[in-house]
């Protein structure tokens, strides 16, 4: 489970992407959108280290 966390940014980008195109907006127009989305994928991904961390599995 915890090696494919990666796949998260890459698909939720990807889903963005598909949005942006849908409607008809440009990716510089997205921008922010993939900014939120790596930015809570990190969050998400530097509480599982602390928790795989605290718990030392």
């Amino acid at each position: 489970m915890i090696k494919l966390l990666f796949m998260l940014p890459v698909g939720l980008c990807f889903l963005w992407f598909l949005y942006l195109k849908h409607n008809g907006y440009t990716l510089k127009q997205g921008k922010q959108g993939f900014l939120y989305i790596l930015i809570i994928s990190a969050v998400i991904a530097l509480f599982y280290t602390l928790m795989l961390w605290l718990t030392h599995r």
